[in-house]
């Protein structure tokens, strides 16, 4: 069995605010967006999250839910220097790290580098040198799995650390919320509670089958993890090909206003993914999946990356422009970046290169 560490920074962008500003201490503080309204929350420190507001959320109301909330601009250098920091810790103790992002990794500690032999004990000397070396906090999870590892690192949050060892890894997954699995967004929680799922004991009762012919791919992979059942290596040299945001919506959209809204906000949720990844590509994709489930996308490349918000937002809706939607309802629309710098060009079907 694998020991496997996964380890997620508290609040990160916050937390370093507050860090090196006194001023934010204490008090609730939303990095990203503005008080004009303007813009999106990235990250929300914990004071701000007692009130509701969270990543992804409108300044608009996250101001409604905190009037009193301040506001700070990212200053995504810094994070990254912490970040680099943080994995020079991890590598102390062994070389199979896969970053997911600046703030979150997993660590196979199977065969550490110290000879240790505890993995509980490798995440304890983890999070006192973040807090000693950076004066910030982490939360860990302790396995036999990446899965059930990054939700034991959910469990405790902030500053926890919850091993789930593999007599208790059954039981623990039966009594989680169903919206507690990783994997299992809103659209698919809401989706399983209609099929009567609200726990892992309830997701258990449906067959393999039952599950892929409702969830499709994804059917056999919750059959598979509701039963501990996790083989994915951690893999340090993860490489991401592209970085995308979609969302299905619960009412279809039909007037064209609705959805440049729509795709102006998942562009800047896709911004602040490519941001917090320090990655930018040349090429943008548009999806579409219609009411009635037929599915399309379109694509555009460049010969620069694209690397500003409202950049992307006028590409998407380039894509968006040159189709015919009368009288066409959609479910879904979703944007991705792909083609990231000192990677191969990976041109789909279609491409249309643009010169500047």
């Amino acid at each position: 069995m694998r020991k496997i560490i996964h380890i997620d920074m508290d609040a990160f962008y916050a937390s370093v605010e507050q860090r090196d500003f006194p001023e934010f201490r204490g008090k609730p503080l939303a990095v990203g967006g503005s008080p004009d309204g303007r813009g999106v929350v990235a990250t929300a420190s914990y004071e701000a999250r007692k009130y509701g507001v969270k990543s992804a959320m409108s300044s608009r109301m996250a101001m409604k839910l905190c009037p009193h909330l301040l506001f700070t601009y990212p200053r995504f250098d810094v994070y990254k220097e912490v970040s680099n920091h943080i994995r020079s810790i991890f590598a102390r103790y062994t070389d199979l790290i896969e970053p997911l992002s600046l703030d979150e990794a997993y660590l196979d500690v199977t065969d550490d580098k110290m000879g240790i032999g505890s993995a509980i004990e490798i995440a304890k000397e983890i999070k006192e040198a973040i807090s000693n070396e950076l004066n910030l906090t982490a939360s860990a999870g302790v396995s036999v799995n990446k899965f059930v590892a990054k939700i034991a690192s959910d469990f405790q949050k902030p500053n926890g650390l919850t091993f789930i060892g593999p007599s208790k890894i059954i039981g623990f997954l039966e009594k989680l919320p169903i919206d507690k699995f990783f994997g299992v967004g809103k659209v698919t929680a809401k989706k399983m509670n209609q099929m009567g799922i609200f726990t892992g004991m309830d997701l258990k009762r449906f067959s393999e089958m039952e599950m892929i012919q409702h969830f499709g791919k994804s059917g056999k992979f919750f059959f598979q993890i509701v039963r501990g059942e996790d083989n994915r290596p951690v893999k340090p040299n993860r490489i991401s090909k592209s970085i995308g945001v979609e969302d299905t919506f619960e009412t279809d959209l039909h007037e064209y206003e609705d959805m440049i809204e729509e795709i102006n906000r998942i562009a800047e949720k896709l911004f602040k993914r490519l941001e917090k990844a320090d990655k930018f590509g040349k090429t943008i994709t548009l999806k579409i999946k219609f009411s009635d489930f037929t599915q399309i996308t379109r694509s555009k490349t460049f010969f620069t990356s694209l690397d500003q918000l409202q950049e992307i937002q006028k590409q998407a809706l380039e894509l968006l422009d040159k189709l015919d939607l009368q009288e066409k309802r959609i479910r879904l629309l979703g944007v991705t970046i792909s083609n990231f710098a000192n990677m191969e060009p990976t041109y789909e079907e279609g491409f249309q290169l643009t010169l500047f």
